[in-house]
């Protein structure tokens, strides 16, 4: 899952041990003509459906695109209606995340906790400089607190380390990172959490935005520190700018959908 929503392949039911790209590669496609004129939500069985001119929403795997929330569906139907001529699933972040947490991480929850926890045993917020003094400070600022919320919140005590070498955590840490992660098995979240967890690098920023411990452009810079600190001495080019746009707006989508799913 952490090349999370890359290009996706509709309509064809392959298999793949892993299912989230199971559910990547059933999205994939061409940019299709836009096909209907409204869009809207409508109350269902299992929540609420997203539906175009009157007819329900389904995704690449032939299941019906329900949330658990309006807010949450109000999201779906709005990048249906930002659309153009063709409908471009780019510009429909909060759709694709759907569409991987119903198709794919629905089948095998554990697959993707477990990759999360994965990220927890080398997490970002572990691995520190130890110059320049100005990026050393601003790594401290902004993951100091991250570490003492873990800590005091989650029960959760991490090791930190200068440099690249690999510094073992302790197994209760993660253990106990598993079970708050358990009690947030339900698709969508998961999904959600795992984004922002592979788009920083840190389980510990995506667990501290899903509990209102961090807002979504807090754990985005704090995920961004070493990047942010090279653009600024070395600048970046208009690649690494596009880059740099769609990685964030996934991320958004993410903590969007987090937040809608608990109204």
């Amino acid at each position: 899952m952490r090349d999370i929503l890359n290009e996706l392949e509709a309509g064809k039911h392959l298999s793949d041990p892993d299912p989230v790209r199971r559910a990547q590669i059933q999205m994939k496609t061409h940019l299709p003509k836009r096909f209907y004129k409204d869009v809207s939500v409508a109350a269902v069985e299992d929540g609420f459906a997203v539906h175009l001119d009157g007819k329900p929403v389904r995704t690449p795997g032939k299941a019906l695109l329900a949330l658990p929330t309006e807010k949450a569906a109000a999201l779906v139907a709005n990048e249906f209606a930002a659309q153009g001529e063709t409908i471009d699933p780019v510009t429909m972040p909060v759709l694709r995340l759907v569409n991987t947490a119903i198709d794919g991480v629905a089948s095998d929850p554990q697959a993707v906790l477990e990759d999360v926890l994965r990220f927890a045993s080398s997490d970002l917020t572990c691995y520190r400089a130890d110059a320049p003094q100005g990026l050393v400070e601003r790594q401290n600022q902004h993951w100091d607190p991250v570490i003492d919320w873990a800590r005091v919140t989650l029960g959760a005590r991490f090791n930190l380390a200068e440099g690249i070498i690999h510094v073992e955590q302790p197994r209760e840490s993660i253990a106990v990172l598993g079970a708050h992660l358990a009690q947030r098995a339900e698709p969508l979240r998961l999904a959600a959490i795992h984004v922002m967890t592979s788009l920083t690098g840190s389980a510990l920023l995506a667990l501290a935005v899903d509990y209102g411990a961090l807002d979504g452009d807090g754990a985005w810079a704090a995920g961004h520190v070493d990047e942010d600190w090279q653009i600024e001495h070395w600048g970046q080019d208009a690649e690494a700018v596009a880059r740099r746009s769609a990685r964030k707006r996934d991320m958004m989508a993410a903590v969007g959908l987090l937040d809608a799913l608990k109204t």
